[in-house]
């Protein structure tokens, strides 16, 4: 365990916050989509929330699961960047744009067609099920764009350039909360309006952050037409971290699905604690956005020494926040999901879940730390292998959960046990020597010349 009282800043810690800082904000305002959504809709009902619910962990999971697109392209960009190679660093960047235009063309089309059966596999009333059907279906004209800003935000973070996906995801939220207020009530389109609203601001966000890209490309020399095996190259990169990612989305979509088994009140109270969740989550991922930066680049250059004191500092600050965190939870538990819906019933079960999700976060701290490092070092592999191994930890212990007669509270009990199962499957791996991987590729993909 780090010593709390050794966090003195020097060299490594500015280089850190010199990266984290501005990725906490981008990232805590990534969910802010979802709060501005939530917040707006909590106040037509408890229908409409509970259509949320089931639709944002839907949408989450669609583009969830293409995170890689920001993780790998980072972690290759840094080395590159690190084996003093830009140009080549830039055309990797933009191979993954393309592998994100592509990906997202065919899950557009995936989202709309399959949205009515998938919501009707939640087993939700007809009312919450037609709602969130049309909210899926809505927003999956900016799936395209929600992965043309995963990549191109990747690029940049491999760069060190933290402060343009920064200014742009702000603007975006912004312009995201003025029109939902506008199309939900202002227009009137109800749940539909919050949908078009936030496919109309990732759209802008998606366009300001590939012009950024582009220019940088260019002034380079890196090639930007698409390069097959360049691409199918990013694919394969990406595939272990798909997979790391599958593992995560399955223990939160099956929570949800289990709390739609429990009464109405408790599926609107999920929704409040998943947002709650994904806000604490990207921050205290800040610390793993700036590692998967350092690590990449240390490894890039060889510098094995620098990379492992680098981890010891980040996972010191990573038990801090994640104490931090958990006591900032509980001081504002009581009241703040009356940000959020009025219903007393809704109120109950979402402050009982958040008491819960609090007393994790110190866990969730060196969990998230440990899981950039890795990606940052290209480990991708033993993080598929170490997701796949702590899902069957979860599985079992959500089953207790809802035969505990605990109800939601309980299923977040059992999400404390899954991210303790994490951490037992991190710390090993990041104590060894097995991902200190040293070169201008991460294991398992080939510099191609550019």
């Amino acid at each position: 365990m780090p010593d709390l009282h050794r966090l003195q800043l020097h060299d490594d810690d500015r280089t850190m916050f010199r990266l984290a800082v501005p990725a906490f904000v981008a990232l805590v305002s990534e969910p802010m989509f979802l709060l501005a959504d939530t917040a707006v809709i909590g106040f037509l009902g408890t229908a409409p929330l509970a259509a949320l619910s089931v639709a944002a962990t839907v949408l989450q999971t669609v583009v969830g699961l293409c995170v890689f697109l920001a993780y790998a392209t980072t972690a290759t960009v840094a080395r590159r960047l690190g084996a003093g190679d830009l140009r080549g660093a830039l055309g990797d960047g933009v191979s993954g744009l393309w592998l994100a235009a592509a990906l997202g063309v065919v899950l557009a089309g995936v989202t709309v067609a399959g949205a009515a059966p998938v919501v009707t596999a939640f087993g939700v009333t007809a009312d919450v099920g037609a709602q969130a059907t049309d909210y899926l279906q809505v927003s999956a004209a900016g799936v395209p764009s929600m992965l043309l800003v995963l990549a191109a935000t990747g690029i940049l973070r491999g760069l060190r350039d933290v402060r343009t996906p920064l200014v742009v995801v702000v603007a975006a939220n912004l312009a995201n909360i003025g029109l939902d207020v506008a199309l939900v009530y202002g227009a009137g389109l109800g749940l539909v309006g919050s949908a078009l609203g936030t496919v109309v601001a990732q759209s802008a966000a998606a366009l300001a952050l590939i012009v950024v890209v582009v220019r940088r490309a260019r002034r380079n020399g890196a090639a930007l037409r698409p390069h097959g095996r360049a691409v199918l190259s990013s694919a394969g990169s990406g595939l272990p971290l798909f997979v790391r990612t599958l593992t995560l989305r399955a223990v939160l979509v099956s929570a949800t699905a289990a709390a739609a088994t429990l009464p109405a009140a408790s599926l609107a109270a999920q929704q409040i604690t998943v947002t709650v969740v994904s806000v604490l989550a990207y921050g205290l991922d800040a610390v793993a956005i700036a590692a998967q930066a350092i690590i990449g680049r240390h490894l890039g250059a060889g510098d094995i020494a620098s990379a492992r004191r680098s981890t010891r500092r980040m996972v010191g600050w990573g038990v801090a926040g994640g104490v931090g965190a958990g006591a900032g939870l509980l001081a504002v538990t009581p009241w703040l999901p009356r940000l959020f819906t009025s219903d007393a019933d809704v109120h109950s079960a979402a402050v009982a879940a958040l008491v819960a999700v609090a007393f994790v976060q110190p866990v969730s701290g060196v969990v998230f730390v440990l899981d950039g490092v890795l990606i940052g070092a290209g480990d991708g592999r033993y993080l598929a292998v170490a997701g796949l191994l702590t899902v069957l930890v979860y599985g079992p212990a959500a089953l207790l959960a809802l035969t505990s007669g605990g109800g939601l509270a309980a299923l977040w009990v059992a999400y404390g046990a899954w991210m303790l199962a994490r951490a037992g499957t991190l710390l090993p791996r990041a104590r060894g020597s097995q991902w200190l991987r040293t070169g201008a590729a991460p294991p398992g993909r080939t510099v191609t010349a550019r």
